[in-house]
This record gives C-alpha cells, sequence and structure tokens, in this order.
C-alpha cells in the first residue's frame, strides 16, 4: 500500500472511530485498526463525557456520545476488538466502584433510579462477571446473597464477548446497545466512595465465623406479624402486632446478649444499608434511626443517593430491616388515611373540608406527619424495650453486657463514620406534626386488655 492510501486509510479510521471527540483511542500508527483496550478507553472517555454533561444531554444528533456510538458501530456485525472494548472497559469501571465500597444492592439500587432497565441489566451482567473468577469460598455471604437476588448469573456463551448477546437479548442496535452502556458506565464513574463494610470478593476467609443471624423459628413469628399489621385497615390491631413483633426480637436479642457475654468470641458488629425511595426520604430516615436505636443500633443517612448505613449485630439488623420495612408501609397508610380522613369530616363546612383536604395532602403536612410519627414510635419503642429489660430474669448480667455491647457498635461505627454529625429536620406543618403523634399513639404497645374492655 502506498503512503498516501495508508495515509487516507487513517483518516477514514480516525472519522470513524471519533478520536477527535475522545483522544483516549488513537487511530494507530499507519492506519492500523485501533486495538480492544483502545477502545476500551475511548469509551472510559465516553462515559467520563456522558457523567459529565449527564446522559444524552442536548440533542441526540450532536451529542458527541452518541455520535462516537454511531461511529463505532458503523461495522456490522461489531467488530471484535469493540466487543472486547466494552468488557474492559465494563470491568474496570465495576472493579473500581467494588473497591469504592458498592455492593451488588447498592449498585443496583442506584443504577434503578438513575438509568433506564436495558443499562441495569447491562450492570448486573457486568456484576455477575466480575466475580466469576473468584473461588466460590472466598466470596462473602453477603455478596452471594445479593447477586442470587438479583438474578447475576453468566447467562451468555463464552464462544463470544458478552457485549453481542446482550444486545441481541434486548433487541438493541450496536448503536443503541452502545449507548446503553456508556450511560450505565457514566453513573459508575458517578458513584462516591463510600465505607467498605463487607470483604471485597476474593478477600472473603473461609474460616470466619459464621455472624449470628435471627432463628428462623423467630423471624418467621416476626414476619407473620408484620405481615398481618400491613393486612388490617385498624390502625391500633396494626401497631400492635408492629409491637408484639419487636418484644419478640427484643427478647430474643436480649438473650443473645447474655450467651455472647459468656463466649471468649462475641458477635462482632456489622453493618447493611437501606435504600429509601422518594419522596420524603429524611423523614423515613428518621424513622429508621429510631428503629435502629431501639434495636441496639446506629444508624447514618446518606441524603444524595437516599440510603441509610446501619451499624450493629447481624441479628439485630435483620430486626432493624424487618421492622423498618414494615413501619414505612404502615406510616404510609396512616398518612394517607389522615387525608382522607379530613376530607370525611361530615360537621365541617364545604369550604373548610376543603381547605382541611388540601392541606392534609400538602408536602409539608406529610413530611411533618412522617417526622412526628417517627418520633413518637421511637420514644414508644425505647420505652417498650426498657421495660421488657426491666422484666428480664437476669438484669445484673444483663445491663453491664448490653453496655459492652454498646461500646463495641460505637466504636465500629465511629470507626466507619468517624465524621457523622447529627443534622435536624425542619418541621413546617403543626397541623402534620400534631396528626403524626395523634396516629402513633393510637398504638397498643402492651397489647394487655384495656380496663373498658377494648
Amino acid at each position: 500500500m502506498g503512503k498516501p492510501n495508508r495515509k487516507h486509510r487513517a483518516a477514514k479510521q480516525r472519522a470513524r472511530y471519533g478520536g477527535a471527540d475522545f483522544p483516549g483511542m488513537p487511530a494507530g500508527a499507519e492506519g492500523r485498526p485501533p486495538t480492544a483496550e483502545e477502545i476500551g478507553n475511548a469509551i472510559l472517555a465516553a462515559a467520563m463525557e456522558s457523567a459529565r454533561r449527564g446522559a444524552r444531554g442536548g440533542s441526540a444528533q450532536r451529542d458527541p456520545v452518541v455520535v462516537f456510538a454511531g461511529r463505532l458501530a458503523a461495522d456490522d456485525p461489531l467488530v471484535h476488538e469493540v466487543e472486547l472494548g466494552v468488557h474492559l472497559a465494563g470491568q474496570h469501571l465495576m472493579t473500581r466502584a467494588f473497591r469504592n465500597g458498592w455492593l451488588p444492592a447498592d449498585i443496583q439500587q442506584a443504577a434503578r433510579r438513575r438509568v433506564d432497565d436495558f443499562a441495569v441489566s447491562f450492570l448486573i451482567d457486568t456484576m455477575a462477571d466480575s466475580v466469576r473468577p473468584f473461588a466460590p469460598a472466598t466470596v462473602d455471604e453477603t455478596w452471594v446473597a445479593q447477586l442470587g437476588e438479583l438474578a447475576a448469573d453468566a447467562w451468555w456463551s463464552d464462544s463470544s464477548p458478552h457485549f453481542g448477546q446482550w444486545a441481541a437479548k434486548h433487541m438493541l442496535t450496536a448503536a443503541e446497545a452502545l449507548i446503553t452502556v456508556i450511560e450505565a458506565l457514566a453513573l459508575l464513574i458517578l458513584l462516591p466512595k463510600l465505607e467498605l463494610i463487607r470483604p471485597l470478593p476474593g478477600t472473603a476467609r473461609p474460616m470466619a465465623a459464621v455472624p449470628h443471624h435471627v432463628d428462623e423459628r423467630v423471624l418467621g413469628r416476626v414476619r407473620g406479624l408484620l405481615a398481618k399489621a400491613e393486612s388490617t385497615s385498624f390502625p391500633e390491631e396494626a401497631e400492635a402486632l408492629s409491637a408484639k413483633a419487636q418484644e419478640l426480637m427484643t427478647k430474643y436479642a436480649l438473650d443473645r446478649v447474655l450467651v455472647d457475654a459468656d463466649t471468649a468470641v462475641p458477635d462482632l458488629p456489622g453493618a447493611r444499608r437501606m435504600w429509601l425511595d422518594t419522596p420524603y426520604t429524611d423523614a423515613k430516615a428518621l424513622l429508621i434511626d429510631v428503629v435502629a436505636k431501639a434495636n441496639r443500633c446506629r444508624a447514618v443517612f446518606s441524603s444524595a443517593w437516599d440510603f441509610m448505613t446501619i451499624v450493629g449485630d447481624d441479628a439485630d439488623l435483620d430486626a432493624v430491616e424487618l421492622l423498618s420495612t414494615s413501619l414505612l408501609v404502615q406510616a404510609t397508610r396512616a398518612m394517607i388515611a389522615n387525608g382522607d380522613k379530613a376530607s370525611r369530616n361530615d360537621k365541617a363546612s364545604r369550604n373548610d373540608k376543603a381547605s382541611r383536604n388540601e392541606e392534609a395532602r400538602s408536602r409539608t403536612f406529610r413530611k411533618s406527619f412522617l417526622v412526628a410519627y417517627a418520633t413518637r414510635i421511637g420514644e414508644r419503642l425505647d420505652a417498650a424495650t426498657a421495660a421488657t429489660i426491666a422484666e428480664s430474669a437476669e438484669p445484673e448480667r444483663l445491663l453491664p453486657a448490653l453496655a459492652s455491647h454498646e461500646i463495641a457498635v460505637d466504636a465500629a461505627f465511629d470507626t466507619l463514620f468517624p465524621q457523622a454529625r447529627n443534622r435536624g429536620i425542619t418541621i413546617r406543618s403543626a397541623a402534620g406534626w400534631d396528626a403524626g403523634r395523634v396516629a402513633a399513639d393510637r398504638a397498643r404497645l402492651d397489647l394487655r386488655p384495656r380496663p373498658d374492655g377494648g
């Protein structure tokens, strides 16, 4: 090939692969097609641009990411190096996310809030592929459980790269698939560094002690009580059932604290994350926080990403997760029912009813309602826990054991979050606050018959 022809081919390569837009991918010397590594670097550069500008920012025809994807997908079928480049870019950023403390469930939760279902599926596949090289015994049980819940498995054939098979599975064109991948990788770039709360794949110790989880029989009873609480339309019954669930978990936990106090190797604190759906995430976070405190745990809220990190023993974390999830359902239902009640007030005039109904459905009222509900539930849970401790058979042994347990949880929390600070929540509706406390006060936490027979 003559020198002019080689220059012409190199110019065509640069035009096709968009080297001017994303300098991470040179066209190669003397017209050489770019390697998979060079294409992977260009995809990373495109993802960085997408993260900077926002996915699909501006006109689709003028978006450099869209233009780049179109050029990269110009060959049909896709060039093998392009598919390998996608794999390299995906594995690089997924490994980075793992090392930055993101667990599989965290990545899926963040993705479903910010990218489409196709991008979520690509990220789940990439997670499954990232864990494959590690021996099962060296993968932490939390990772195994979360990957299982996400159905993250290597469904594709190893005879060809994953990218082409994934695109065909979702009936995406090559350009559409590349744009989706770039948006998914842009999300990974945006993920901040988190606390590493579970061992990375490949580093879990096969002989490590198995954490104490709640006995399945106890969990079964608790789940049954909470299911009834969520299904009933009577607030008093729902709260009473929830209180009974809390009582069961507290008694079980106190028994376990005494057992651990007599063993040489007590259960060490762990950590979990709970993701919250909008709206009113700060009010919902407060509800989780009060449940965590009542169950001997500490919690911190990440307002930028809407999740709570809870620190405590595994059995206590099980209790917090179960009770918080159920109470969030019940609190939301009580909030909505309060608005419906305002609209059914027969004694008020039509204008008063309309005004009251409008206020009960406003954002300020509902947020204030949830904050008050959480605050009052926290007070009652603390009182119920104190009563359970007082009624225990061995309070003289239990109190020192609980104090030691609290010190261990505080130390673990301070290690993970040395700069955590308490932050208040502004209340802008007195009516919402009052209604929330009334709703929480209707709860019957002791389950004993009332003097009036109620």
